[in-house]
Formats: structure tokens, sequence, C-alpha cells
């Protein structure tokens, strides 16, 4: 394929262009439509491959207002309206933006500039055409194969591909195909390493516990090559929780939520941004930082706030352990949470409970996670892991057995709710089991004397959370039990490096 060299350009200038002072990283996207337009359509692209949707959309509209028949630019809206990894699609505004174009498929094919330009638009026509999402994803990927077969060496349309690939299981992590995209994302990114969809694809394809080395490149350049992106600073630390580099997991999520701690308020990055304070035994800190975003809940509108702030109170409670903490009888009107948080909220503020010596708000919220439990939430914005509500319902239950004088009873129940936590597909980030099934039932047998069983599950729970803190506290405690001096040491070296600015009252836990 010839590019243009004023295409080349175009993507050049963006990084440092007049237009702005965003730094997004640099492509190369040659188009027929002009010069006059190609810049916005560039941006617009850098930010699409950064899931800044609002941005992109806006800089695509632009492109249309300086080029009316600028085919491409509204090729690039329509793209906004889907958001993969996200398993999210707008269709009536996808389609909308492509009728602005032309009101046919026949007509707005015709209108591409080039036969490459042309199936770029033939694959977006099959992307919004008729059939189940799933079915439209998976003959939208065989398009944009198509493309790339055609023009091999158009990079964007390899970038778009991997991406493509990352969306066929509507959300779920299908690792052979994960593994698929994130080859072709690499090589992208060896060929441009200023490419913000290489790495930005390469982080989603690898960012699961087992998988997440071969992502931590693509996470250290990612934050570098679209500093103006908060959707890339926050990306990296994908790869950095799957492998517990707790300080570029609170670095990255300020960088992400900004530097205005005061403003901040409930959300993706701030969640994940309490999860890394507590992991580095800031538990003062993750607080305080608590009840900033509750105290701004709901001062502006912002997407996904109400599962938000109750896994991010959910977390607080569990990982700290302080059970008394006000925090726990808050009362959090969050309608839109979905089952999941809201059950993630429940088992923690019923674990507490029960912790404290309150045995009959633990019953209550167990009636209340029975019933979630039942109940399948399949556009749960949170997460898509139903079987959440189940597992935490099925930890409560057994913690109310053990109290009961039903150890083992209880032991039997919690090993069934680990088969299925170990059955969810590998998941990025904080866990939505939000204490992990094997730290508390290494918690348990190590409580009833059954060392050697407790480090066999505490070592399992770092297998599916790499870098937890109670997981390894728990391991430490339990391999000194069992006489493994050689595993303790290793875990007190691990606790030390994660707690090195930890509040001076955790880190008498650690000896």
């Amino acid at each position: 394929m010839q590019l243009r060299p004023w295409g080349v350009l175009a993507g050049l200038v963006m990084v440092a262009s007049p237009l702005s002072a965003q730094r997004l990283g640099t492509i190369t996207f040659p188009t027929s439509g002009p010069a006059a337009a190609q810049d916005a359509f560039v941006r617009g692209v850098l930010f699409l491959h950064s899931f800044e949707y609002e941005s992109a959309a806006t800089a695509f509209r632009e492109a249309q207002r300086l080029a009316p028949r600028f085919a491409m630019a509204y090729w690039g809206e329509a793209m906004t309206y889907t958001h993969p990894v996200w398993n999210e699609q707008d269709l009536g505004k996808a389609r909308d933006a492509l009728g602005r174009l032309a009101p046919t498929r026949t007509a707005r094919l015709a209108a591409a500039g080039t036969p490459r330009e042309r199936l770029y638009l033939d694959a977006v026509e099959v992307l919004y055409g008729e059939g189940s999402k799933p079915r439209r994803d998976t003959l939208y990927a065989a398009a944009v194969e198509r493309l790339v077969e055609a023009f091999p060496d158009d990079d964007e349309a390899q970038a778009f591909h991997a991406l493509a690939l990352l969306g066929l299981n509507q959300g779920v992590r299908d690792v052979p195909t994960y593994m698929r995209a994130g080859a072709i994302a690499q090589d992208l990114l060896r060929r441009n390493p200023d490419h913000p969809g290489a790495a930005h694809y390469t982080i989603h394809a690898f960012d699961d516990p087992i998988h997440a080395p071969l992502g931590l490149r693509a996470a250290r350049l990612y934050a570098r090559i679209a500093p103006s992106a908060p959707h890339a600073q926050h990306m990296t630390t994908h790869i950095f929780v799957a492998m517990g580099m707790w300080d570029e997991v609170v670095s990255q999520n300020i960088a992400a939520a900004g530097h205005d701690h005061d403003q901040w308020q409930a959300g993706h990055y701030t969640a994940w941004l309490g999860y890394g304070y507590a992991q580095q035994g800031r538990m003062d800190e993750a607080r305080k930082h608590l009840e900033v975003v509750r105290a701004n809940y709901h001062r502006t509108a912002r997407r996904g706030e109400d599962p938000s702030l109750m896994s991010m109170r959910a977390q607080y409670l569990i990982n700290s352990e302080r059970w008394t903490d006000p925090v726990a009888a808050w009362e959090l009107d969050a309608p839109g949470a979905g089952i999941v948080a809201q059950a993630m909220d429940a088992f923690a503020t019923a674990y507490a409970a029960l912790r404290s010596g309150n045995r009959r708000r633990a019953e209550q919220s167990l009636a209340e996670l029975r019933a979630r439990a039942g109940r399948a939430a399949p556009d749960d914005f949170y997460s898509s892991n139903q079987s959440v509500p189940g597992i935490l319902e099925r930890e409560l239950r057994a913690l109310l057995l053990i109290e009961d004088g039903k150890g083992a009873e209880g032991i039997a129940l919690l090993r069934e709710a680990a088969k299925l936590e170990d059955a969810i597909p590998l998941e990025f980030g904080p866990p939505d089991v939000v204490k992990p099934t094997h730290e508390l039932l290494g918690e348990v047998l190590l409580g009833s004397g059954q060392a050697v069983e407790a480090q066999r599950e505490f070592t399992r729970a770092l297998e599916l959370a790499p870098g937890r803190a109670r997981s390894l506290l728990g391991l430490r405690r339990a391999a000194l039990a069992a006489g493994d001096t050689a595993a303790a040491a290793r875990a007190l070296a691990a606790i030390e490096r994660a707690w090195h600015s930890a509040d001076p009252a955790l880190k008498g836990e650690v000896r």
C-alpha cells in the first residue's frame, strides 16, 4: 500500500499540533479526505484508540463540519458507539451517524474515496447491520480481517482487527482469542512504539495474572504514549494490578483521576486507586479517599458512580479489617449499582458485622445475598461475573455455620465456593469476590490448626491475585505454623516491599 506523505505527517503533527497541546500518540492513517479535515480525523482516531469516546466523536464531527462529504469522518463517529471490551453498543446513534453521510448503505459505500476506505465503510456497515450483536460482532471481525488481507501494510487495519477480536466474546475473556489479538497488537507495537492502540490492545489481551508479564512493556509505554488520555494512564494499571505493582497502581490512577483530589468522584479510576492504597497498607489514606468520593457522590452525572462507590466501601472494609468503622453504617442509596456491586457491599458490611459481634445484621445480609444470587442481570454495568453473588452468599453462610460450631460443614461450603470462583474466567482488576474464597478458606483452616492446607489456599489466592496483602500475611502465618521458613521469608519480603509506606499501626502485623 502506498502511503501519501501528507498522511504520515498528519499522524505525527498530532503530538505537538498547534491545534492542541494534547499528546495522544502517533499513527499513520492516510485518507482521501481534504487536508483541512485530516488533522481532526486523526485526532479522533487517536482518542478512539484510547477509549476516550466522547472526545473522539467530537473530533470526528469537527472533521465532518470541515468536509461534509468526508466518508471516513462518519465511519469514525460510528465507531465511537461500540465499546468492544466493555460489551457496549449504541446501535441507534451509530446508525444515525452513518445516515448523515447518506441514507443507504449503497450510497455510503459509493462515497468512499478509495477501495481501502470502502472496506473500512463496509466493515462498519456490517457492525451496525441486521442481526444480534454477537452475530454482527463476528461478521465485523471477519470484515476487518478481509481489510487486513487486502492491505497488509495498513497498521490501523491491524489495530482495529485486534480490537475486534477482543470484542468477540461479549465482554468475557476467551484466552485463545485474546492471545491472537495480543500477538497482532504486540507486532504493531514493535513497528510503532508510539501507537496508542497497539499498547492499549496489548494490555487488554494480557491483563490477567497469568499473562500480565507479556503486557508489561506495553504498560510502561502507554503512559508515555498518551499522557493526555486519562484512560491511557489508568489502563496501564490493568497490568500493574495483575502483577501486584501497587506503587504504580496508585500513581497511575492518580494521574487518570486528576490531581485535584477534593473533586474526585467514585468511578473506575478512583475505585482502583482506593484498592491500591489498601494494598500498600495505607488504610488511613484509603479512608480519606472514600470520604472524599462519598462527599462528592452525585455531584455531577458520572458513568459507573453507583457501583464504584459500593465496591469501594466493600474493598475498604475487607482490606482494612476495621470492622467497627462508621463507614459500615453509611446509607448508600445507589439504585444503579447492579447486583454484583450490591452483593459485594452486602457481603462486606455483613462480614464486618459478624466480626464485630452483630450476628443479626449478618443474617439479614445473608437473605439479601440469597435474593441477589437468584437473579440474572446480563446488562450489569459493573461486572459480567454473574456467579459472584452466589459465591459471596456461600462464603457468608459458611461463616455462620462455623460460628455455630459446624466447622466441617462450613469448610465444605467454602471449598464449594472456591470451585465456583476458580471456574470464573480470569478477570482484571480488584476482585469482584471481595473476600477471595481461597484467602478466606486459608484463614479458616489456619484458625482450626490446619496450617499445611491453609498454606496451599493462600498460595492459590495469590495465583489469582498476585501481591494481595491479606493473602501474603496469611501465607506468612501459615508457612510459619507449617514450619516452612523459606516460604514465610519470601512472603515477608513481599509484604515489606508492598508496605514500605504503610500506616505505622499496620507494620506490626508483619512480624
